[in-house]
């Protein structure tokens, strides 16, 4: 069945801000409810939004599902003793995206403070469906940007077509990242849906495991 248009309005006379998931839930989006969020919905819709507005390299997109599994990663590697809290919260770190897609930094701009707003009213409903603080420590913050810069240094070079100097320019030089976990984010290459759907699952699985 097909979703109403957009703009149209439901029984009670105003327009629907919400959005149907498969799962079932209807998520209000100027309101957004953790009761209406599921871990399914998420990995789902992550998996199909492509990171670089699509613009890499390869046969499959490179989706916000594989970036946020690398920035988990990351934040770990060059952070031990991070916590399974706060490696969720990285994983989680840019999940608004389920609903809202994956918006290039400079159209975010371009948009200004009220796209930054929704966007943060929806990662705190989601924290809280998950357990986490509606907003993280200023340290952990600064851990998962940081981690997210190195992500977008790599994925920027390998897939994105930009030049060594261009991802200094605007991401900055990754530091301190070991020799293993270098090599491997520099043979980074985009994989099928399915198979980031599947490893998002699993490695929130494993984060969430009592």
């Amino acid at each position: 069945m097909s979703e109403e248009p957009s703009g149209r309005s439901d029984a009670r006379g105003s327009q629907r801000a919400w959005q149907r998931m498969l799962s079932g839930r209807r998520l209000d989006l100027l309101d957004p409810s953790p009761g209406d969020i599921e871990i399914e919905d998420i990995a789902h819709g992550l998996a199909r939004v492509a990171r670089w507005n699509g613009q890499t390299v390869g046969e499959y997109a490179f989706s916000v599902a594989q970036h946020a599994l690398l920035v988990e990663e990351i934040a770990a590697v060059l952070n031990p003793g991070l916590n399974r809290r706060w490696r969720l919260a990285a994983l989680l770190h840019d999940a608004p995206e389920y609903v809202i897609g994956d918006l290039i930094s400079p159209f975010k701009a371009a948009i200004g403070l009220d796209y930054k707003a929704f966007e943060t009213r929806l990662l705190n409903a989601i924290h809280r469906r998950f357990g986490l603080p509606p907003a993280v420590p200023e340290r952990i913050a600064a851990v998962i940007k940081s981690a997210d810069r190195v992500a977008a240094f790599y994925e920027a070079t390998q897939l994105a077509g930009f030049t060594l100097s261009e991802a200094n320019r605007y991401f900055g030089a990754p530091r301190g990242v070991p020799r293993a976990l270098n090599d491997r984010l520099e043979a980074l290459d985009a994989i099928p849906v399915a198979s980031a759907q599947a490893q998002f699952l699993a490695r929130f699985s494993e984060l969430t495991c009592d």
